[in-house]
């Protein structure tokens, strides 16, 4: 029987401007739940990202439910888990801990909200061949969830042509030979002529990072363009990329899908998708908050 109490948190560099305690609160004041969600952040704190592993042990013993891990602890949280989920095995990444019968067990909910986001958003979208930009934390998760979606074949570019190797590599274990490749920023041109859609996964159009991922002339009306970034919710890619009639899918439905698939593992209870996808608009501004 769920309980009506709970107690999460997220640990990271950085947080402050997280929009996840606002998203989880909000959902559980609407199921009539008493939900704390605290920011642990290793900044604020003036420890290492190293020092994850006794956070997490720290949070255990206070009487936490779980917690949500995000840069740059990802992986250096793995070691201190005393299990995975598969798809949290696969990535090799964790961004959601739940404290479950004295256990602390991983789970990836990165993988499963890109994929429900775009499921949702671009269902009709061709996915013979697709470039993503970007092999980071979030890179690896997307392109996890686009062969997972049955795309055929995703070739990643990242300004550091060594991890987008490695990504590639990696994927080709999991999902079987040939199905990734890796290329670098050079051939970005020639790639996206030949290709039916690019995944997002860079900072670049976040805030702090404004402008273009790459030149806007290299996008055409027959690309479907997703984006990682959901603050702003309409990045300048996703406006370049409308204005020439491609078909788009922005950030917001990635961060609110995995926020409700780490509150259903946090409570037992089914959250409100819909509701939180539109928490997530007006938290980002995207639209006026409700009179």
């Amino acid at each position: 029987m769920p309980k009506d109490s709970y107690l999460v948190g997220l640990i990271g560099s950085g947080i402050g401007p997280s929009l996840s305690p606002a998203l989880h609160e909000r959902e559980a004041d609407r199921q009539g739940l008493r939900y704390l969600y605290r920011l642990i952040d290793i900044d604020t704190l003036g420890v290492p990202p190293e020092a994850v592993g006794d956070l997490v042990r720290g949070a255990r013993e206070l009487g936490f439910d779980g917690l949500n891990i995000t840069h740059p602890c990802k992986q250096l949280v793995l070691e201190h888990l005393d299990a995975l989920a598969p798809q949290a095995e696969a990535l090799g990444a964790v961004n959601t801990v739940v404290f479950e019968d004295g256990r602390a067990v991983g789970h990836n909910t990165d993988v499963t909200g890109f994929a429900a986001s775009f499921a949702r958003g671009l269902p009709d979208a061709p996915l013979e061949r697709l470039v993503q930009l970007g092999a980071g934390g979030a890179g690896a998760a997307v392109a996890h969830a686009m062969l997972t979606l049955g795309a055929e074949r995703v070739t990643v570019v990242d300004a550091l042509p060594d991890r987008a190797a490695d990504l590639a590599a990696s994927l080709n274990r999991h999902f079987g030979a040939g199905r990734a490749a890796h290329a670098t920023r050079d051939r970005l041109a020639e790639l996206l002529t030949g290709t039916d859609g690019i995944v997002h996964a860079t900072p670049t159009g976040m805030a702090a990072h404004p402008g273009l991922p790459f030149p806007a002339d290299l996008l055409h009306p027959g690309l479907w363009v997703a984006e990682v970034v959901y603050r702003p919710l309409e990045t300048e890619l996703l406006r370049t990329a409308r204005a020439l009639g491609c078909a788009t899918l922005d950030g917001g439905g990635m961060a609110a899908f995995q926020a409700v698939d780490a509150f259903r593992l946090f409570t037992g209870r089914e959250p409100d998708s819909a509701r939180m996808l539109a928490d997530i608009a007006e938290l980002t501004g995207a639209v006026p908050a409700p009179k």
